[in-house]
């Protein structure tokens, strides 16, 4: 019997006999009322905010088709290529795609919820002190992995142990300053114990994120994380890995003893029985094979392809059903992206004449059909984003660092992007440039290009993998070289892409940062000093004030004040400039063969389109469709 979340946080005497370690949990709650110390709670979930949509019992997500059917099979195509199913090892070979879906977390969080809730997937219940120096997750006892063997406590503690031996350097750096040590107490009770000197906030998150793969498999195998590999370790997820050819495919299906089919956290969801990615060289060729019917769900980021391309007989004939869904996400902090670890670019006056020779008005207009409005803020939502002038608790923020900051930051409204005109190549945008170029010691010689006074021309290199962007960076280029700059524009192969971004072998890609509503632990390894040389931080932006934001944002007792901090950071990294805003999308733009459903737009979650999670196969419009020749 699957038991349901419980209504509300309480004391652990009242969950005694349900829960694996009980009597551990007892006793050490009997030592604490007697040394008048912590309570101990016990839930369900767990959010730093002591609020959940979901705190009350419930039967299934409010945003699933409870009644979804399971079966059927979805294709999706992808540009690239991959050598390895190991999606741990990000820094040795190019792991598939979806090849982390194998495996669970011991919490998870919900896609109609702007302020985060965990909830329980492979323990019960969690308990924990109010001062949160603890957390210890009383496992479910029926999970089972891919291969049927049960989930323990032991293999909780292992993957936490191998992820801070070989994992990722940022990642393990950081989650060791978080958990001090994780130790099982039984078979099905395991106990994280947080580093005593360190803020509160974000760490039972952090815990509860812990995925969990099979320390058998790895003693046996004798496999690492940080290697390159096509065998995989057995997970508990849903989906498991059933066959690929390198480079070229991959296919997952649905396990049909998947322990947690009637979990109410998985009523709805998961309802395809196979997912199978392929593999293209371009995206023209990935095109092609979804109007011809050997991909059957496409979702598109081109906006030419969006506005002119749509007009193929599958669609015609009604077979492919062309799709606009709303997008609640903050959008990517994307753009042109400096690499603050060149020299050359870590004068802000080079940044922003360079910034200003990108036209979005012109671009969009012409270009992008006008599908696009232009990003403003790193969190672009209402009650994150800096506007005018800082004020209340966000202006006592930046009070704190203002022996950081320039006067500017409290003198001039939050930086907006510049605004252009409908040519491509804007004068006054120019002139402009000219004069901050000159600020920053670059003037032209007689042969029109930029100069230092060391006679060193300022270089540029735009680096893309994609031949869609030529026509976006193109004009980008050509405005940069109007302006003197000995820029070039070089596109290269995905792989080699990949290698340099990596390496931070650029100077300017686009790029950029994933925010979300909320922020916390992970805000520094984007945005710290101690990680510029992190993949996580593209640009190596450091700044000190934002150091000493990011250290309390882990303080914060309030979502309005980790709202103020947040707003603070906006306002100082747009000034520092170190991204050229560029377009984003509040829409998902999707074709499908119209086999697929998805509950209607009034149920549809803000916070995730969803297409391999809640979306489901109509069997008889599927057979219609083979029937016609619609499908390969």
């Amino acid at each position: 019997m699957i038991q349901r979340p419980f209504a509300r946080v309480f004391p652990l005497m009242a969950t005694l006999g349900l829960l694996s370690g009980a009597a551990l949990a007892q006793e050490a709650q009997n030592v604490a009322d007697s040394e008048g110390a912590d309570k101990i709670i016990t839930s369900t979930w767990y959010s730093d905010w002591d609020e959940a949509k979901y705190a009350e019992p419930f039967d299934h997500l409010d945003y699933v088709n409870p009644e979804a059917p399971k079966g059927g099979e979805i294709i999706l195509g992808t540009v690239g290529t991959f050598d390895s199913l190991n999606p741990f090892s990000t820094l040795s070979g190019t792991p598939a795609s979806l090849s982390s879906s194998m495996y669970e977390r011991l919490m998870s969080g919900t896609a109609d919820e702007y302020k985060s809730a965990s909830y329980c997937v492979l323990c019960e219940t969690i308990e924990y002190p109010e001062s949160k120096d603890w957390v210890i997750f009383h496992l479910r006892d029926d999970v089972t992995f891919s291969d049927g063997t049960p989930m323990t406590a032991e293999d909780v503690v292992y993957t936490h142990n191998k992820f801070i031996a070989e994992g990722t350097p940022s990642w393990r750096s950081g989650v060791s300053a978080m958990i001090e040590k994780v130790e099982a107490l039984d078979d099905h009770t395991v106990k994280f114990t947080f580093q005593p000197d360190i803020p509160r906030s974000g760490l039972i998150g952090q815990a509860g994120a812990t995925l969990v793969m099979k320390k058998a498999w790895f003693e046996d195998t004798g496999h690492r994380l940080d290697e390159k590999r096509y065998e995989t370790s057995p997970g508990t997820g849903p989906y498991m890995l059933t066959s690929y050819d390198p480079g070229q495919w991959v296919e997952y299906t649905r396990n049909p003893d998947y322990w947690g089919a009637d979990h109410p956290f998985n009523v709805g969801r998961n309802n395809l029985d196979t997912i199978r990615v392929t593999y293209f060289g371009d995206t023209i060729a990935a095109f092609e094979a979804f109007k011809a019917g050997d991909i059957t769900f496409r979702q598109e980021f081109s906006s030419l392809v969006w506005a002119t391309s749509y007009d193929f007989p599958a669609l015609e004939n009604g077979w492919v059903k062309k799709e606009t869904l709303h997008n609640g996400s903050i959008p990517g902090a994307s753009g042109f992206l400096f690499n603050l670890r060149r020299e050359k670019l870590q004068d802000r006056n080079v940044r922003l004449a360079l910034g200003l020779m990108y036209n979005f008005t012109w671009t969009n207009e012409t270009l992008q059909y006008g599908l696009f409005t232009q990003r403003e803020s790193f969190w672009q939502t209402p009650e994150l984003m800096a506007t005018g002038l800082p004020e209340g608790k966000e202006l006592a923020v930046l009070e704190e660092v203002k022996d950081d900051l320039p006067e500017a930051i409290f003198t001039e409204d939050a930086l907006l992007p510049h605004s252009s005109g409908e040519r491509s190549l804007d004068r006054r945008n120019m002139r402009q440039a000219t004069a901050l170029l000159a600020e920053a010691g670059y003037t032209p010689g007689d042969d029109g290009k930029m100069r230092n006074a060391d006679g060193e021309l300022l270089s540029v290199e735009l680096l893309h993998y994609s031949p869609s962007w030529d026509r976006i960076i193109k004009p980008y280029v050509e405005n940069l070289i109007a302006l003197g700059v000995d820029a070039r524009y070089n596109r290269i192969d995905p792989n080699q892409y990949q290698a340099r971004r990596q390496s931070f072998d650029f100077d300017m890609i686009f790029d950029g940062y994933s925010n979300g509503f909320e922020e916390g632990s992970g805000f520094l390894q984007k945005y710290g000093c101690d990680e510029v040389d992190d993949i996580f931080n593209p640009a190596g932006y450091c700044s000190p004030a934002i150091d000493k934001i990011g250290k309390e944002l882990l303080n914060a007792d309030t979502y309005d004040d980790m709202a103020a901090m947040v707003k603070a950071a906006d306002r100082i990294m747009r000034y520092d400039y170190f991204i050229v805003p560029a377009h984003m999308n509040d829409s998902y733009w999707v074709a499908y063969y119209d086999m697929y459903e998805h509950p209607d737009e009034d149920t549809m979650p803000p916070l995730d389109l969803g297409y391999l999670d809640f979306w489901w196969v109509n069997a008889d419009r599927e057979a219609e469709l083979r029937a016609a020749g619609a499908l390969k």
